[in-house]
């Protein structure tokens, strides 16, 4: 009976805090808030926990971008990580082995994971449910254990001397410029995401999803 009574008092409280708001006001407060919260916690919080939020953001990002080739597409994409990996092995094999700096190899990362992605493609076209997710795990185990057996990638014991970036001017090396390097990403992701869930190229993915034989008959390729 108590726990009813506080639910309710919480829940009187919260519309009282909201009157006057509409509903797409109600979310920007909300979201605005939460924004703001997530900026201040470096203030408070250890240096673990700020690495395990900022693994956290690294993760909601990966998360956000699985969402839209699985929630969007529908595609069962099970070498998704792979291509992550790409990028990564890219970024920090021109970094240690031929000192390039860090931003110069990020245009590199996309490009190779591009063409991976445009190698993968080709067989797998045609390709749905099952038989999709067969030949993705498949490219995914390949680029795991390619990463872990090659001497150029460091194998198990991975890639040493990869340099820190700079970024307006400042030197990333401590864990909450990582922490608000993330979050940003997150936000940029979150921002794409939900553009593209109602843009036109989104709107047609969850057609195709649904159903892709009533929306290839609307003229949806």
């Amino acid at each position: 009976m108590n726990t009813e009574k506080n639910l309710t008092t919480r829940t009187n409280l919260i519309d009282v805090l909201y009157t006057g708001f509409e509903k797409k006001q109600v979310r920007l407060i909300t979201v605005a808030l939460l924004i703001i919260m997530a900026l201040l916690v470096p203030q408070f919080a250890n240096s673990y926990l700020l690495e395990i939020l900022t693994n956290t953001w690294f993760y909601i990002v990966l998360c956000l971008g699985l969402n839209i080739v699985v929630g969007y597409a529908g595609l069962l994409d099970l070498g998704y990580a792979a291509f992550f990996a790409i990028g990564a092995y890219t970024t920090g094999i021109l970094s240690s082995h031929f000192g390039m700096n860090f931003w110069l190899t990020l245009p590199f990362s996309v490009f190779f994971s591009a063409v991976s992605g445009i190698v993968i493609w080709g067989p797998t076209l045609r390709l749905r449910s099952d038989y999709l997710a067969i030949v993705t795990l498949g490219f995914g185990e390949i680029i795991r254990i390619a990463a872990r057996n090659l001497s150029i990638t460091g194998g198990a014991s991975g890639l040493i001397g990869i340099e820190r970036p700079y970024l307006f001017g400042i030197y990333l090396s401590k864990i909450h410029h990582f922490y608000y390097l993330f979050f940003t990403l997150v936000i940029l992701a979150i921002i794409v995401s939900y553009r593209l869930h109602y843009s036109r190229l989104g709107r047609a993915w969850q057609y195709i999803r649904e159903d892709e034989d009533a929306a290839e008959a609307m003229g949806i390729n």
